[in-house]
């Protein structure tokens, strides 16, 4: 397991866990994230990543993209 923040351009994997506050975590559940759902970087610049989640693209910063636990 891994933070998502790590992983690469096209690299995939399942979320395991998402951490922080109550009012984070409930912010990344109603834009798709949540455990056991597959999720995809299709891109990456220095200002954060942009994660295919749910048919939907979201652009999250690295600090955001941290919270979240991935296996590959």
């Amino acid at each position: 397991m891994m933070p998502l923040a790590l992983l690469g351009v096209g690299e995939s994997g399942t979320i395991t866990d998402i951490r922080g506050k109550e009012d984070v975590i409930h912010h990344l559940h109603n834009l798709g994230f949540a455990a056991g759902t597959d999720v995809e970087v299709v891109g990456n610049t220095d200002a954060g990543m942009i994660i295919a989640v749910k048919g939907s693209r979201v652009a999250l910063n690295r600090g955001m993209a941290s919270k979240i636990t991935v296996s590959r």
